[in-house]
């Protein structure tokens, strides 16, 4: 085309020269303003996807990210920021609303976590302070059926008292292990005792008591530190392995001995867990998840959730499966570390009671209301010879001298009580 201009710019005269001059130049302007109107186009149509990208990365975080961040905040999630997905379009990521929305979500994240805290906090302090407020009314109740025990021998008045002194043993382990959830102490120290006395204390603290079987016989010792807070683990064990089978099976206990731990095992025969309930109670029970009041369901359960506080702070092992229950039910199994145990106390031997010989008549004159003999400062009658035999009294009988080491064992009794320090009390630590 270009030479066909030229061959007639030859042929015209100048003004026709001139007028091509200007076609061309129309030309090349219609060429660029073309092109400049494409690329506006394009400018255009990329501005409006991008607004649309926007809206719909803000929809996006309305209806997907936060909601995602609520519920990682509500499971407790250790990084709940990064638990609310990516963003919806890659071509925003690293832009000005990229990081605005990622604000958004940081200060949403901390908003939540400062009232959670907040709420954590006084449901926590409230639940203390009603534990404090009820345990020493079940004490007091508690010690008042314990003395009308001790005091009334009428069997009728034992049966009716007895069923109140089992349901306030229980209300009591409630509040205690209620108060272990707030992070009271579990109770008062003991001193060593029987693992098999632990094992019955545990059965002696749940409403289904007659049903539990524990060994006859159990050949270790639990140190006093810890007595308490195994007692308390085993009724719970106990009490949800009752409540979760039929009333008219066994619960059965059994002790096994292990290389590093004693195991105890308690079996029931109930129809065992799914698989989400089982993962839910394996996470209680492992201690590892911090108790939180506010996230507790409806009824709220306390027992496992007991079991792993005192687990996981006195170095307890507690574990639940399905596979190796005796009775196709759940098994619970918790492991006591030997440092944990005790040696046996060493047998006391009985005292032998030595007879005491019977005292002797008095050997000294005189009416029979008076006659004394007396005494050395060890306690011991002094002998003297008689220059002389005293008179006898008509009708009395002849007095016979005391045998050798009479009284010896009466002294030795006494002087051993007097030289004997006084007992004092136990102190019970503060909690």
């Amino acid at each position: 085309m270009s030479t066909l201009i030229q061959n007639a710019a030859l042929l015209v005269l100048p003004g026709g020269v001139a007028a091509s001059a200007a076609a061309v130049h129309f030309a090349r302007s219609a060429t660029r303003h073309r092109k400049d109107a494409g690329a506006a186009n394009r400018r255009a149509t990329k501005a409006e996807q991008a607004a649309a990208a926007r809206d719909e990365e803000a929809a996006h975080l309305v209806n997907s990210r936060l909601p995602a961040l609520v519920y990682a905040l509500q499971q407790g999630t250790e990084n709940p920021v990064g638990a609310y997905g990516a963003v919806l379009h890659q071509v925003l990521v690293g832009t000005d609303t990229d990081r605005a929305f990622q604000a958004v979500l940081e200060q949403v994240a901390t908003a939540l976590s400062e009232v959670a805290a907040r709420s954590e906090g006084a449901a926590r302090v409230a639940a203390q302070a009603t534990t404090k407020s009820l345990q020493p009314l079940g004490y007091e109740l508690q010690a008042a059926i314990t003395k009308l025990l001790d005091a009334e021998h009428d069997p009728k008045t034992l049966e009716l008292v007895q069923p109140i002194d089992h349901a306030g043993s229980q209300m009591a382990r409630r509040l205690q292990i209620i108060g272990v959830l707030t992070g009271t102490w579990p109770g008062r120290l003991r001193h060593d005792v029987p693992m098999l006395d632990a094992l019955r204390g545990g059965v002696s603290r749940i409403r289904d008591y007659p049903r539990v079987r524990v060994p006859a016989a159990v050949p270790f010792y639990v140190a006093g530190r810890f007595v308490e807070p195994l007692v308390l683990m085993l009724a719970e064990l106990m009490d949800n392995a009752a409540r979760s089978s039929s009333p008219k099976t066994p619960v059965e206990v059994s002790v096994l001995e292990a290389h590093n731990a004693v195991s105890i095992e308690i079996h029931d025969a109930g129809p065992g867990m799914t698989s989400e309930v089982l993962h839910e109670a394996r996470r209680r029970v492992s201690g590892t998840v911090p108790v939180q009041f506010t996230k507790l369901s409806n009824p709220a359960a306390f027992g496992l959730l007991g079991v792993g506080v005192l687990a996981a702070k006195y170095g307890f092992r507690v574990s639940l499966d399905l596979e190796h229950s005796r009775h196709g039910g759940a098994r619970a199994v918790v492991q006591v570390p030997r440092t944990m145990l005790v040696p046996a106390p060493a047998p006391q031997p009985e005292p032998v009671q030595r007879p005491t010989a019977p005292r002797p008549a008095p050997a000294v004159s005189g009416p029979p209301s008076q006659q004394r003999y007396e005494v050395g400062a060890d306690g011991l009658p002094l002998r003297r010879r008689p220059s002389a035999p005293p008179p006898q009294w008509e009708g009395a009988p002849t007095a016979a001298p005391p045998p050798p080491l009479a009284g010896q064992a009466l002294a030795a009794f006494i002087q051993g009580t007097r030289s004997a320090p006084a007992a004092t009390p136990n102190e019970e630590p503060s909690p």
